[in-house]
C-alpha cells in the first residue's frame, strides 16, 4: 500500500471532471457487434438516432441486441405491477426507505415567495416538473434503492407523472422487487428497456413510451453518454461517474470500521476508494483488515473490490486533521465518512462533499438505503458545484415582476442607461415609452 504525504497528497486528489474510461473489453465488444471500431459516442449516436426514427421497433431491437431479450410488450403490465411479490423482509425494508426517504424530503422547503411593497409586487412561482423519467439501472442487480431515492424526491417536489425505465432480464421480466417498489411509491408506468435507448426514448418519445421533461438517475458509460446527447430536448439532473468514498480517520478509529466502509464502496465496478489519516499505524492496521475482509468477501464482490482496492484506491498520510479536511475539500468527494475523536467538531470545516457521514454508526452504506438522504450524489469532483438529488432538481421557479409606476419611474432611467450602453436601443425605447407623457389623443 502506497502512502501518499504532502505535495503529493495534493498532486493525487486533484481532480477535474474527466469522462468514465472506457474499458479495452468494451471496445473489442463494440467492435465485434457492430464491425468497425466505434468509440462510445459513436456508438450512442446511432442508437439515439434509430430511436428517435424508428421507435418502439428500434427500443425492441436495440434491447434483444444489448441485453438479449425481446419482451412482448415494452410496457409493464398493471396486473404485473400488482401481482409482484417479493419476501416479507424485503418487503417491509422498501417500505422502511421510502417512508424515511420521504419524511427526510418532506423538510425541505418547497414553496415559492411573492411580496408586495411600495415598490409593486417581486417574488417567485415554484411548479413541479410535469413529467420526469427515473433511470433504473439493472444490469448486475436491481438498483431498488435508485428507484426509491429518485422517485421520492420528484415526488414530494408534487411531480404529477414519473416513468421508470429499467433493463430487462434474458428472460424479458422486469425484477419483481423493482415492481413492489413501483408499486409502494403508486408509480403505474414501468418500462422494460434500458441503456442508450431507454435515454433516446425518454428524450423523444415513442408510441409506448411517453417524452419526459427531465431524465434522472444513474448508469452505466453508455447512459451518461446519451444523458450527455439528449440535454435540452429534455433535462438531466447530472452525468454521474463511478462512485467513490473519503475516509477521514484519525487515531481513535477502528480499523475494522475503515476498511468496511472503503470496501462498501470498492465493490462498485470502477470505485474509487480514498483513505486519508492522521496516524501511520492506524492505516497499517487498515491495510491488515483490508486484506482478511476482502477474502472474505464472496465472488464476483471479491473480484471487483480487489481491482478497485488494487487500481484505484488512495492512501494519505495527513499531518493534522486540518490537512485532512483541506484535502478532503480538496477532492471534492461523493461521499465523505468521519471517523475521528469528535466528529461534529470539524463538520464545519466541510466545504465540498456530496454527502458527510458521521461517526462510526452513519456508515455510508447506511445512507444508500434508508438514512433519509438521496444516494444520488455529485462525482467526480462535481461536488464543486453541484449537489445531491433533492426536491429543487424537480421544480422550476418562475420569476414574478409587477413594479408599480412611481417604482419604474425611479428605477427606469437607470435600466434606459444600461441598455444604450449594450447597444440595445429597442430595450431602452420600451422602458422610455412607459416614461414620457402619453402622446395627445389624434
Amino acid at each position: 500500500m502506497q502512502v501518499l504525504e504532502g505535495p503529493a497528497a495534493r498532486a493525487a486528489l486533484t481532480r477535474s471532471f474527466a469522462e468514465i474510461p472506457v474499458p479495452d473489453a468494451v471496445l473489442s465488444r463494440i467492435e465485434s457487434m457492430f464491425g468497425e471500431p466505434l468509440t462510445p459516442d459513436q456508438v450512442v449516436e446511432r442508437i439515439l438516432a434509430d430511436v428517435r426514427a424508428r421507435g418502439d421497433d428500434a427500443l425492441l431491437d436495440w434491447t434483444e441486441k444489448l441485453d438479449g431479450s425481446r419482451p412482448e410488450a415494452l410496457a409493464v403490465d398493471a396486473a404485473e405491477i400488482a401481482a409482484a411479490t417479493v419476501p416479507d423482509d424485503l418487503h417491509a425494508a422498501i417500505r422502511t426507505a421510502i417512508d424515511r426517504v420521504r419524511a427526510f424530503y418532506g423538510q425541505q422547503p418547497a414553496h415559492g415567495f411573492l411580496t408586495h411593497g411600495p415598490d409593486g409586487a417581486l417574488g417567485q412561482l415554484v411548479r413541479p416538473i410535469g413529467r420526469v423519467g427515473v433511470y433504473v439501472p439493472g444490469g448486475l442487480a436491481p438498483l431498488i434503492s435508485t428507484l426509491i431515492h429518485t422517485a421520492v424526491p420528484a415526488q414530494v417536489a408534487g411531480v404529477p407523472e414519473i416513468v421508470v425505465t429499467t433493463p430487462p432480464d434474458r428472460s424479458g421480466r422486469i425484477h419483481p422487487a423493482i415492481l413492489v417498489a413501483a408499486r409502494e411509491l403508486g408509480i403505474s408506468q414501468v418500462f422494460g428497456v434500458g441503456g442508450a435507448q431507454a435515454i433516446g426514448a425518454l428524450a423523444y418519445g415513442t408510441a409506448s413510451l411517453p417524452a419526459v421533461d427531465k431524465i434522472a438517475g444513474p448508469g452505466n458509460l453508455f447512459v451518461v453518454i446519451a444523458k450527455r446527447m439528449v440535454y435540452g430536448q429534455a433535462g438531466i439532473e447530472s452525468l454521474p461517474g463511478p462512485t467513490e468514498t473519503l475516509v477521514v480517520a484519525d487515531d481513535s478509529a477502528d480499523a475494522r470500521f475503515v476498511a468496511a466502509d472503503l470496501l462498501a464502496q470498492a465493490e462498485h465496478l470502477g470505485a474509487e476508494p480514498v483513505l486519508v489519516s492522521t496516524s501511520r499505524d492506524l492505516l497499517v492496521r487498515v491495510q491488515a483488515e483490508l486484506n482478511g475482509q476482502l477474502e472474505a468477501l464472496p465472488e464476483p464482490n471479491r473480484s471487483w473490490a480487489r481491482d478497485s482496492v488494487a487500481s484505484r484506491m488512495k492512501v494519505v498520510l495527513a499531518a493534522d486533521l486540518d490537512e485532512a479536511l483541506e484535502l478532503s475539500n480538496l477532492y471534492a468527494p461523493e461521499h465523505l465518512c468521519l471517523l475521528t475523536r469528535d466528529p461534529w467538531s470539524v463538520l464545519g470545516r466541510v466545504t465540498r462533499a456530496g454527502g458527510v457521514f458521521i461517526g462510526e454508526h452513519s456508515m455510508e452504506a447506511l445512507g444508500d438505503y434508508v438514512a433519509g438522504p438521496s444516494h444520488v450524489m455529485p462525482t467526480g469532483g462535481t461536488a464543486r458545484f453541484m449537489s445531491p438529488v433533492n426536491v429543487r432538481d424537480f421544480q422550476t421557479i418562475i420569476s414574478v415582476v409587477g413594479v408599480n409606476e412611481a417604482t419604474l419611474r425611479r428605477i427606469g432611467p437607470a435600466g434606459v442607461t444600461l441598455a444604450r450602453a449594450e447597444g440595445l436601443e429597442a430595450h431602452a425605447r420600451a422602458i422610455e415609452s412607459r416614461l414620457l407623457p402619453a402622446p395627445p389623443d389624434a
